[in-house]
């Protein structure tokens, strides 16, 4: 499986969690913002407290997982982007099964958002004109990280919900996230079926806990 996403494994380190939303109380305000200046304004909060937290700065991985958790991860539709990233198999997994597999990917994502984070440094965000209608409940909200080199595309596919806006799936230089873990986990359930791959994740998650 880490075959098949070793791809786009070094720009995803650095891009998916840069411009993700954060600040839930902001997001709870009655007069909720557009998409793109959701994603601008709560990501550019997540910068910064990044940039100020001198034990993030230091390494301290515990902090940054922390943050990501409860910054970053309450403003992601969990359950949408696992059921996509498995693909058919969803609706054949059990509920018990379901939830695992959402808990594991979750985790998955929270290790690989806080190594991005502790990488930031000066970058900035751009966003790009959004093409949609004030009465849309899915959008695209295209974006540029702006730093050293080249910008770097960074799109997200959002819905609205009772709470606000989340993000259920990620563009990162062309390559969409939830497509490019279906493959691999498509692979994975083929040879071992769901719990085989429940197994792969928890091992993949395990081993990322320890390192």
């Amino acid at each position: 499986m880490s075959n098949a996403i070793a791809g786009t494994r070094r720009a995803l380190l650095l891009t998916l969690a840069l411009l993700l939303p954060a600040g839930a109380a902001q997001a709870q305000t009655t007069a909720a913002p557009a998409p793109d200046v959701f994603i601008l304004e709560l990501s550019t909060e997540v910068l910064n407290t990044v940039k100020s937290d001198k034990a993030i700065q230091a390494g301290d991985v515990a902090r940054v997982v922390a943050l990501v958790d409860t910054k970053v991860m309450p403003h992601v539709n969990f359950q949408r982007m696992t059921a996509s990233a498995v693909g058919r198999h969803w609706r054949t997994a059990t509920p018990e099964q379901q939830q695992r597999l959402q808990d594991e990917f979750k985790l998955l994502l929270v290790r690989t958002y806080a190594g991005a984070l502790a990488q930031v440094k000066d970058q900035s965000i751009a966003l790009k004109p959004l093409r949609a209608n004030p009465t849309d409940n899915e959008v695209v909200v295209r974006t540029e990280i702006k730093g050293r080199g080249e910008p770097i595309q960074l799109d997200y596919r959002m819905e609205r919900s009772g709470s606000g806006w989340k993000v259920y799936d990620f563009n990162v230089l062309g390559i969409w996230l939830v497509e490019q873990y279906r493959s691999s986990f498509a692979q994975e359930i083929t040879a071992s079926g769901i719990d085989g791959l429940i197994t792969k994740l928890a091992e993949r998650n395990k081993s990322a806990s320890k390192a």
